[in-house]
């Protein structure tokens, strides 16, 4: 535990900056409040997002506490062959804010102003069955119900640790913190705390492996240090048992990237977007912030192998990051760095919260039963299926032995292969049909469901996901009918833009 060597004195400052903080960012839930008047507000902030805004909420929603812990401490064990999944993400990074963007943001708002993913499915086509609607929403809700109780499983461990509470307590209470200002403020509240975070984050990956490598006498003492300690560290494909890495593990790291093109809670980054011509600006920003702190959380686990003198054995190597923060810095300081850890895993689960939430009203409850409900209406009800699946994200994560990672991949990989070949096919593909997209998100979801259970050939199921799913679209879509004239005709429209 990061506090077990320190004062109680010191033990409180650490939980005083905890505790500031989360007022902060609640208050920004109670004032945004008062700025939420419609689904448009809650759900996309009524696209008034500045370029800045946009970026370091999409990316800051994206890492997580992933990017703190699980990266580093596989650095840790691994040095540089872990680099590979970092590249794998900054490329799948690049080409989602690259090619989808622009595009996904003008379309929205062309086909009928949509406010979410199915909702943008259905009006693509036109479509009048629902399907489009509810098979989506069911894949997200689902998914993003084990995606959410990962992240408060994250929290409820930083919680037990800064201020000593039984792992139920911290995480309940790590759980109502997010659920707050998530239920009180919206989409607007989520976007600027992630603003906040993303920045937090952004400084606490840094300042950790810059620190200690000073400590050690200098950049190239530390990595004289690391190369006569741990060798194989500099060697990419050498793996933490030796070996060398196979062709479909290569596949399988890198195959993160792709993942990107299904998630629903970066891709709604997109659509909120003040101008589509901001988003240059705001790809720059993002690329920077991804590549730099992605390299510097590589940085984190390979100085902190030489860094701390007591090894760090099995799971606990993914404390590296909060190990170092305690021994390099003093109580306040570490406090802040603590809840920036706190920041990324926060900043997830309220986007996260936010999409499974809009799922539910817009796609399931609108569209089957009251499809004239008003907009106040939609956004209680909306604010009570935050805390029913606030719940059943708890429920799952009362078990303290939780592999969060193993929940992360397994959620990353559904969406990615449902969502990402259906709206790529969507954006690009002029002859793209309404049964074609239906059959790829279920093709797709089904796959990783299937593969996940008996893990075949070692092969991350993302990449048979995703390749299945483009090839069900793109078959049941020559096989289909052509779409109908203004299917056409607004797809027309957006490649004039």
């Amino acid at each position: 535990m990061i506090t077990g060597g320190l004062s109680l004195a010191e033990q409180i400052e650490i939980s005083v900056i905890f505790l500031l903080y989360m007022l902060v960012m609640m208050g920004i839930g109670v004032y945004y409040y008062r700025r939420t008047r419609n689904m448009s507000d809650y759900f996309l902030g009524n696209r008034k997002l500045g370029a800045w805004v946009t970026s370091m909420s999409a990316e800051a929603s994206d890492m997580s506490g992933w990017m703190l812990m699980g990266l580093p401490g596989f650095a840790y064990i691994a040095g540089l062959n872990a680099g590979w999944i970092a590249l794998g993400l900054a490329l799948g990074t690049w080409a989602n804010w690259q090619f989808i963007a622009a595009r996904l943001r003008i379309y929205t708002e062309l086909a009928n102003n949509s406010l979410t993913l199915p909702d943008f499915f259905e009006n693509r086509f036109f479509a009048t069955s629902g399907a489009l609607r509810i098979v989506p929403a069911i894949f997200i809700l689902i998914f993003f119900i084990l995606y959410t109780s990962s992240g408060f499983v994250a929290a409820g461990r930083l919680f037990e640790t800064i201020f000593q509470l039984p792992y139920l307590t911290a995480l309940i209470a790590g759980a109502g913190v997010v659920v707050f200002y998530t239920l009180v403020g919206g989409f607007l509240a989520v976007s600027r705390t992630d603003f906040i975070q993303g920045v937090m984050m952004f400084f606490a990956i840094l300042v950790v492996p810059v620190g200690a490598a000073i400590m050690l006498g200098g950049f190239t003492a530390t990595a004289d240090l690391i190369y006569a300690e741990h060798a194989s560290f500099f060697s990419p494909l050498t793996k933490v048992d030796g070996s060398t890495l196979g062709f479909i593990e290569f596949i399988s790291l890198m195959a993160w990237g792709i993942g990107y093109f299904g998630q629903p809670h970066i891709l709604v980054r997109f659509m909120a977007i003040r101008h589509a011509e901001e988003l240059p600006q705001a790809t720059r920003i993002a690329m920077a912030w991804v590549v730099i702190s992605l390299s510097a959380a590589i940085l984190v686990g390979m100085v902190g192998a030489v860094y701390l003198r007591t090894p760090l054995e099995g799971t606990a190597a993914e404390t590296v990051f909060l190990a170092m923060a305690g021994e390099l810095f003093p109580p306040v300081v570490a406090g802040l760095i603590l809840a920036a850890v706190l920041a990324a895993i926060m900043s997830t689960a309220s986007a996260q919260l936010l999409v499974a939430a809009s799922a539910f009203a817009q796609d399931i409850y609108r569209r089957s039963f009251r499809p004239h409900a008003q907009q106040v209406e939609l956004v209680w009800v909306s604010r009570l299926s935050v805390l029913a699946i606030a719940a059943a994200a708890i429920y799952l994560g009362l078990s303290p032995d939780n592999f969060i990672l193993d929940m992360v991949a397994y959620a990353w990989a559904g969406f990615g292969a449902s969502f990402g070949p259906a709206l790529l096919m969507c954006l690009f593909w002029r002859r793209t049909t309404e049964r074609g997209v239906l059959a790829g998100i279920v093709t797709g979801g089904i796959t990783v469901l299937v593969w996940k259970q008996f893990a075949l050939f070692g092969l991350y199921e993302i990449v048979p996901g995703f390749l299945l799913g483009l090839f069900a679209i793109y078959v049941v879509s020559k096989l289909d009918a052509e779409p109908a004239p203004e299917v056409t005709e607004l797809f027309d429209r957006v490649e004039r833009q």
